[in-house]
């Protein structure tokens, strides 16, 4: 079986790790749109745009599904991607609502969304645990966290210094859900500042998503893997190799 990533540059790879570490995949396809990322400032137009652009750069591959690693586009454009294409397009911000489902039952938990502004503007997380019966959520855009994590900042002031800003006025917050495919870098920092809250990460709830609903099952002795992006590929594998270290 054969999956199409698509991000809007470097994030998605920690999506492309947990693909890797569960082995549901023969082969992958990566696409990040590095020569326009970020997408997480631009407006709804603009995502759903370049999203069909990425579509079209899929139909040159025998892909069986595609996984949309990009919250933004997950917020915004997948109803588009869908409707231009026969092969299945998959979200993480469906399958990361369906993950907090899982381990959190307790309607009146306090939840937390961090993302970019335009996937926290879109209120897509918001709207879909509030359709999903929570009541106590709460919405940030940290947008800041992506540069510290692009400069492999993952300890020390800088970031703790970023993680106080953004968290010093929330309180007993029990699951925070991380609504960009940076942010798992982090997620043991931002957890451990708000009293060893559950983090939801987007690679692991895409697997648990795609075996449930896609019946992603089959265990591959080994997946080969390609890197294309739209501006510096040889910049994309350097992080590639950094990031996914022994599983290329």
């Amino acid at each position: 079986m054969k999956a199409g990533v698509f991000d809007s540059g470097i994030g998605g790879l920690t999506v492309v790790k947990s693909l890797l570490e569960n082995n549901i995949f023969g082969e992958i396809i990566y696409f990040g749109d590095t020569a326009r990322v970020p997408y997480g400032v631009k407006d709804k137009n603009t995502i759903i745009r370049y999203s069909l652009e990425a579509l079209e750069f899929f139909k040159n591959f025998e892909i069986d599904i595609i996984i949309v690693a990009c919250n933004s586009v997950s917020a915004y454009a997948l109803t588009e991607m869908r409707a231009n294409t026969t092969i299945p397009v998959v979200g993480v911000i469906e399958s990361g609502v369906k993950a907090l489902e899982n381990k959190i039952k307790d309607k009146n938990a306090n939840i937390l969304v961090i993302g970019t502004k335009a996937t926290i503007n879109s209120r897509k997380y918001e709207d879909t645990l509030r359709s999903s019966s929570y009541k106590n959520i709460y919405s940030i855009s940290t947008g800041l966290f992506v540069p510290i994590v692009e400069e492999d900042i993952f300890d020390g002031d800088i970031l703790d210094a970023t993680i106080h800003y953004y968290f010093k006025d929330l309180h007993l917050i029990d699951a925070v859900i991380l609504g960009c495919t940076h942010f798992p870098l982090i997620k043991n920092k931002i957890s451990q500042y708000l009293d060893n809250a559950l983090t939801i990460h987007s690679g692991e709830a895409i697997v648990e998503y795609l075996k449930i609903h896609y019946d992603c099952t089959q265990q591959f002795d080994k997946t080969d893997i390609k890197f294309f992006a739209s501006e510096n590929p040889d910049g994309l594998k350097k992080i590639a190799k950094k990031w996914l270290k022994d599983l290329i």
